[in-house]
């Protein structure tokens, strides 16, 4: 039985998507990577393993593709067969879902993106990756700071009568706001709010500046989870926003999908053995011209596999195989 395996890895998370030759959804797991994903991959690719020798062991890996802001990593690492941005990767995995998609709104741990679509297609997008306002990351440091579990912040803001107005044009701003207005008594509750409305205004007015949002609208990404922040962009669009269902993996299933579509006579990966290797990388700058690039190296069992990082070529087109 043929399958492709989708793999995102971002700045807080890995996501594995496995489908069968239609498309249907075998098998998905999201994790954190804890600031290790050479480890989380390794994690990953193990649960896997089991998972296939316990619901179907005739499944065979026909093909990978890898997304994600660590995707060059994490394809050297299995053996991609595909290396596809982010943008691509969740625009066919939102228009695979909902086909007459004409936004989506992908807010991760680390950055934020918009992509605009026409039958299918991406035709506009943007990304931000110079505030954190309105991140993963950033919303786990003030549920910590608060107290809150962060499951159980969306329910929270849909308790608010009042919502607080939160500076939100910055996270050092938005987080000093947020204590001034909890030492003047405002409700929890009406703070959490206003951090959302905030938050999503941040997003509107940066990452969607000049965009036509258009319905339908999919949310995704593990921000998408948060029922705080679906409310907040409802409110302040006036229109339905729909999270699908594989909202935290919609990229690993989007490269899957891509991967599947054209599938290599055979794969590249490398098989569920490499979980248990010794892998690292590590990085040298070259002296080769005056660019003087970084050169990321990632060896596995001390073998080296992989190069990149050059803008010439240099080391990224050797063999080492």
């Amino acid at each position: 039985m043929k399958a492709y395996l989708g793999i995102d890895v971002g700045s807080l998370t890995v996501k594995f998507v496995l489908i069968d030759k239609k498309g249907e959804v075998l098998y998905w797991n999201y994790e954190r990577t804890g600031g290790r994903p050479i480890e989380a991959i390794q994690r990953e690719l193990k649960k896997l393993k089991e998972w296939i020798e316990n619901h179907n062991p005739k499944i065979e890996i026909s093909g990978v593709g890898t997304t994600g802001s660590a995707r060059y990593l994490a394809g050297v690492i299995v053996g991609a067969d595909l290396i596809k941005n982010e943008i691509t990767a969740h625009a066919k995995g939102a228009s695979f879902l909902v086909p007459e998609v004409r936004t989506v709104i992908d807010i991760g741990g680390q950055d934020s993106k918009i992509i605009i679509l026409e039958n299918g297609v991406a035709v506009d997008f943007a990304m931000n990756y110079l505030c954190a306002a309105g991140t993963g990351s950033f919303l786990d440091a003030q549920a910590f700071r608060l107290g809150i579990p962060i499951e159980k912040f969306g329910e929270l803001v849909l308790k608010s009568k009042k919502p607080t107005t939160i500076a939100s044009r910055c996270t050092v701003f938005c987080e000093s706001d947020m204590i001034h207005k909890q030492q003047i008594g405002h409700k929890v509750e009406d703070i959490v709010a206003g951090l959302c409305e905030g938050l999503v205004r941040n997003y509107l007015s940066n990452v969607a500046k000049g965009k036509k949002i258009l319905s339908p609208i999919l949310f995704v990404g593990g921000v998408s989870e948060n029922v705080g922040m679906r409310w907040a962009f409802e409110k302040a669009l006036g229109q339905k926003v729909i999270v699908p269902k594989y909202n935290k993996v919609m990229g690993a299933f989007g490269v899957a999908l891509l991967v599947k579509e054209h599938p290599p006579q055979k794969t590249k990966f490398r098989g569920f053995e490499i979980s248990d290797m010794d892998i690292k990388c590590d990085s040298f700058q070259c002296k080769g011209c005056p660019n003087q690039c970084e050169v990321i190296e990632a060896k596995m069992n001390d073998k080296i596999i992989a190069r990149w990082g050059d803008r010439c070529g240099r080391w990224s087109n050797l063999r080492y195989d």
